[in-house]
């Protein structure tokens, strides 16, 4: 992809793909209007067979997955002992797979976490970065369905960008549809559809508020902090590492920090750099930059975490750059206990004696 004309390399997070293609207003642009195609082959892809896949899956993962349903894709997290945030995945099963995707550089730990894990299951576990890719169509999706592919196992029909006897794996993402498929198919993808390079990909992300880990996120990140736990974590199912931080929060208190969208002054000719400062105009720092991008019509904008206590109306400084600050995870997130009383199970006072 990066052979197309005009074609820029992004920087980390993500060498190896496109950060865009001479135009990444335009391409933003065409992102509303239909389907483009934003090559992320630099994604990680994880394939686990065997017959226990699911059910061991399930015990490790913040999701509900042991009843899987071929062809639904979900969210699922992997936290540390104390809850937090190592390894966030989107995860489709087959019927004879389950295929994961991650975030670029993190697929080899991802890998060597599970493989630490199999004990007896009946698992196997491939790490098929760079083998297959992640090619990402973006936009609103056609009235008539989209993408001729399927996740059951099955032939793929007659999408004319597959060669034969190949099929592409098909999650869907909050913008859009990710295909997985071999190396090859990118290219006759990229002959089908506009091209929009990850720039664009990620403007209109950090403007729906929807935080990328490894990005968004540092080594102490807990779920609530980021707006996880209605889209990653189910709250009823069996035990799994770091859930009785989840549940704590959810149940009893609120998560140290929250997910903040910045608005960032237009006027400074430049975007404040990953994990700067967020800092109070006296200088005080509250928290830390995560990702930033110049929206075709937001014009600059980013995402932070700040401290819970920080007033959701005080104007902030990205990296010393001034910046309007939204709420995206509300600072009483968590404590979602409710106790009720029945009158029988309140202690009564002795006759002839009032309670004070």
């Amino acid at each position: 992809m990066l052979e197309i004309n005009g074609a820029v390399e992004a920087e980390w997070p993500d060498e190896g793909v496109a950060a865009h293609y001479g135009d990444p207003a335009r391409e933003q642009r065409a992102m509303t209007r239909g389907q483009v195609l934003v090559d992320r082959s630099n994604r990680g892809v994880v394939k686990v067979t065997g017959a226990d896949r699911l059910t061991w899956l399930h015990s490790l993962t913040s999701q509900h997955v042991e009843r899987l349903a071929p062809g639904v894709t979900v969210e699922a997290l992997i936290l540390s002992p104390q809850g937090h945030l190592e390894h966030h995945l989107t995860l489709a099963d087959d019927g004879t797979a389950t295929w994961i995707s991650v975030e670029p550089h993190t697929a080899k730990a991802l890998v060597d976490f599970l493989s630490s894990m199999r004990f007896m299951m009946r698992v196997e576990i491939e790490d098929l970065s760079g083998a297959l890719v992640v090619q990402t169509l973006a936009g609103p999706l056609p009235a008539e369905g989209g993408v001729l592919a399927r996740t059951d196992g099955g032939a793929a029909g007659s999408a004319p960008f597959l060669a034969e006897g190949e099929v592409a794996t098909v999650m869907r993402n909050p913008f859009g549809t990710d295909l997985i498929v071999p190396p090859g198919a990118a290219g006759k993808l990229a002959e089908t559809f506009p091209v929009a390079g990850m720039w664009a990909f990620e403007a209109v992300r950090i403007a729906a508020r929807v935080a990328r880990p490894g990005l968004d996120t540092d080594h102490k990140t807990l779920p609530h902090e980021i707006g996880l736990i209605e889209s990653a974590v189910h709250l009823s199912k069996g035990c799994y590492r770091g859930q009785e931080t989840v549940a704590r929060i959810h149940n009893l208190g609120h998560p140290p920090r929250r997910l903040v969208f910045l608005h960032l002054d237009g006027s400074v000719d430049r975007l404040p750099a990953h994990g700067a400062p967020l800092t109070l105009p006296d200088g005080t720092q509250v928290g830390f930059v995560g990702s930033a991008a110049r929206h075709f019509e937001l014009g600059p904008i980013g995402l932070g975490l700040v401290k819970r206590s920080v007033d959701t109306n005080a104007t902030l400084l990205a990296d010393g750059v001034a910046a309007a600050q939204e709420v995206v995870v509300p600072p009483d997130a968590g404590a979602n206990v409710t106790v009720t009383l029945r009158l029988d199970s309140v202690p009564q006072p002795p006759a002839g004696r009032r309670m004070l």
